[in-house]
């Protein structure tokens, strides 16, 4: 191996061959710089577009995998004798568990740089996981214990994936627009969503009522699913830094994720500053993306060493992320915390008579289609008009009780539409936002903390709509309005840049 080169990670793990040579070309002179860099840039732009699609056709398998399966996870409980209460706390417990989880594994993925491994480890719990479902009918009175072991761990699944493989998406989308890649993937991961729950809807009835059909059948998509995400691992060609080569003595050996795409297709990786020493006021953004501001930063106080705060910093890294985004977590905690979950919202539409019960998963692709349309529209907005797209999040919000809540069927079926689109801003342009807000290094920690704020939320909200729900459906209608009246006047200040970034305790 070269002096002055460590290797962070395995040449399986990089996908680069481990006798690649460790420096950059000398640069181009004169006129053939502008030409290496505009072919550069195209074929960066390309590399990082395969990734994105790549990654957005990955899920569509997926989710219709997963999504197809939570759509019945209800009645399949039921069938195996839980209660309405265990129900509840089973997959309330895998919800919180896939958000929670996440500020575990996103610092984990940054620290070891085996984004890959974290990916396909998570995507492979999904695959096994779901169609062993289909045998808890025959295990007698094992089958509900089993049922409910195997959907909690296809939850761990999805909490160990997520921040690797949003800091994945997250380098490749920066090439072509974080709000326009973004945008493209989760259009991409809601198809896959919306077809899920037909398909299992289709199967169940041709199947004269019975789920363990359909629930084996998923065993297709998730083979489909993980073909693809070894077939998109093997064709990623990484850069030295990217893949994570580390120089030593070079300040950007650690500040960049091994995405396995290239640095900003003009610049040498080994140019790029470190993001936590970066004095700018503004986080540079690729072509067409749009930069956020950000005030200087106040230098922190440090922990004492050896305290409880000190040891919770450093496993979580929240000492490398910027006060903004933790106000900007606050803010989505608080929208998580005002949409009603779907299972809420079924609940209501049985028990109201407002639909049949077979019509509920039709409902629910519905609003899958809607959270598609809205996380292309929105992203590509955000590439054009910047963060501030993100103000309409809170209104919609506050519209969906209201709505489903408290009107016939065309109104409840507005609310469910408006609550797709929701979750497809949330999870799609929303994480554009806090790919933009912290430094590229620090991208998978920051998303694990920004899930666990919103599953801290999410389970508030949960519990409180339920109580609420079943006191009054008004008094559900106004907490909703109030809490998102607090998001919207936290998340004006976030985007205005007029909070101080100071140390967050």
């Amino acid at each position: 191996m070269p002096a002055g080169v460590e290797r962070v990670d395995d040449a399986a793990e990089t996908g680069r061959p481990a006798d690649a040579p460790a420096g950059p070309p000398s640069p181009p002179t004169g006129s053939a710089t502008a030409t290496a860099s505009t072919v550069s840039a195209a074929g960066g732009s390309r590399q990082a577009w395969r990734v994105v699609v790549g990654f957005g056709v990955v899920s569509l398998a997926a989710d219709m995998v997963y999504e197809g399966a939570r759509s019945v996870y209800g009645p399949l409980l039921a069938s195996l004798g839980a209660s309405a209460v265990v129900v509840g706390l089973i997959t309330g417990a895998g919800e919180a568990a896939a958000l929670l989880l996440r500020l575990v594994s996103g610092p984990l993925a940054d620290r070891t740089r085996r984004y890959w491994t974290l990916t396909i480890v998570g995507y492979g719990l999904t695959a096994v996981c779901v169609p062993l479902l289909a045998v808890t009918p025959a295990l007698g009175g094992a089958g509900l214990a089993v049922a409910a072991a195997l959907i909690l761990l296809e939850r761990l699944g999805k909490a160990v994936r997520s921040p690797a493989k949003s800091a994945l998406l997250a380098d490749a989308a920066s090439r072509v627009g974080m709000g326009r890649g973004l945008g493209v993937h989760k259009a991409l991961d809601q198809i896959g969503a919306f077809a899920g729950p037909l398909i299992v809807a289709a199967i169940i009835a041709t199947a004269a009522g019975l789920l363990w059909p359909a629930l084996a059948a998923l065993a297709v998509p998730a083979a489909v699913a993980m073909l693809l995400l070894f077939t998109l691992r093997n064709r990623a060609q990484p850069s030295p830094t990217a893949a994570g080569i580390r120089t030593t003595g070079s300040p950007a050996a650690t500040s960049i994720p091994a995405a396995n795409t290239p640095t900003t297709a003009s610049t040498p990786a080994a140019s790029i500053p470190a993001a936590a020493s970066a004095p700018a006021t503004s986080t540079p953004a690729a072509a067409g993306t749009p930069s956020v501001p950000r005030t200087p930063s106040v230098p922190r106080t440090p922990a004492v060493p050896g305290t409880l705060a000190a040891r919770v910093t450093s496993a979580t890294g929240l000492k490398s992320l910027p006060a903004r985004f933790h106000w900007f977590a606050a803010a989505m905690a608080l929208c998580t915390a005002g949409l009603v979950t779907f299972g809420l919202i079924g609940f209501h539409l049985v028990r109201a008579g407002v639909v049949a019960t077979a019509a509920v998963p039709l409902t629910y692709a519905a609003a899958m289609a809607a959270g598609a349309l809205a996380a292309l529209v929105t992203g590509l907005s955000y590439d054009r008009a910047g963060p501030w797209v993100l103000i309409v999040l809170p209104a919609m919000i506050a519209a969906v009780p209201a709505l489903v809540f408290t009107g016939g069927l065309p109104a409840a079926v507005a609310g469910i539409l408006v609550w797709g689109a929701a979750v497809g801003v949330q999870d799609s342009t929303v994480k554009a936002l806090v790919a933009d807000l912290v430094p590229r290094n620090s991208r998978a920690t920051a998303y694990g903390i920004f899930a666990a704020v919103q599953g801290i939320g999410a389970i508030a909200g949960g519990a409180a709509a339920g109580l609420l729900y079943e006191r009054s459906v008004t008094s559900l209608v106004v907490a909703v309005a109030l809490v998102q009246a607090v998001a919207l006047v936290t998340l004006i200040r976030v985007l205005a840049g007029n909070r101080p970034s100071k140390a967050v305790p």
